[in-house]
């Protein structure tokens, strides 16, 4: 099976308007990396849960795992490092991310963690227009994605997941979601999301199934909450 494509793509990838416009401070500048490629932060982020949704979700996905994985976006901390662990030697991974500062901030973090440059393919695309062929990947993760983008290119991007997982294959999706009423973080998560990440409070009022495409229908749906229903992780059987 021949290694995947470690090569950045050269071809020239629009950054959308919203990622600049709402999340400069957070991803589109090589100070942001800086500033968020921290282990430490990102599990202060999610209120010590990182490392337990990781596991939960590469968990979902197995170990030992052969054939083809996507990962839809770069993720600060380890989420790539321990995704890469839990395939086989001839299991193929690919990464796509829209920033170029992104994908170059991970081909560094893998290089710093031992992994060939060959390992992983890191991939510069847009998460709702994806170039990859219909069905050509065994599976596929969302990990906080869906929460920082538009309803209209929250739809594409699953709709283009859906898309590239072949049928009988899974796609593993962790988010934010409604937490329970008396949760002592509802209303600091409120006026977080509210004020910082403005697209995410989408995920408390609907659920994600609802901006699945209506031509494709998966085979199994399984939803499940944590942390007193902030969190959520559904897998979906395509």
């Amino acid at each position: 099976m021949a290694p995947p494509n470690n090569s950045l793509t050269s071809d020239a990838i629009a950054i959308p308007e919203y990622l600049t416009a709402t999340y400069d401070w957070a991803y589109v500048t090589p100070e942001a990396v800086k500033r968020f490629e921290r282990q430490w932060l990102v599990n202060l982020i999610l209120w010590g849960n990182f490392a337990r949704l990781r596991d939960e979700a590469l968990d979902v996905l197995g170990n030992g795992l052969g054939g083809k994985t996507l990962q839809i976006a770069c993720v600060y901390g380890d989420l790539t490092t321990k995704l890469v662990n839990r395939h086989a030697s001839h299991g193929e991974i690919d990464v796509v991310d829209v920033l170029p500062v992104q994908t170059a901030n991970l081909k560094d973090k893998l290089g710093k963690a031992g992994f060939a440059a060959d390992r992983v393919g890191i991939h510069l695309g847009n998460s709702a227009a994806m170039k990859f062929a219909d069905s050509s990947y065994d599976r596929a993760l969302l990990f906080f994605l869906l929460h920082e983008q538009p309803e209209d290119v929250r739809k594409r991007t699953l709709a283009e997941a859906l898309r590239v997982v072949k049928p009988g294959g899974k796609l593993v999706i962790v988010d934010y979601h409604r937490p329970s009423g008396w949760h002592p973080l509802w209303l600091p998560m409120r006026g977080i999301l509210s004020t910082l990440e403005p697209f995410a409070l989408d995920l408390w009022r609907n659920e994600v199934v609802d901006w699945f495409p209506a031509d494709i229908k998966p085979v199994a749906i399984t939803k499940r909450i944590s942390f007193g229903g902030l969190y959520q992780l559904i897998e979906v059987t395509r």
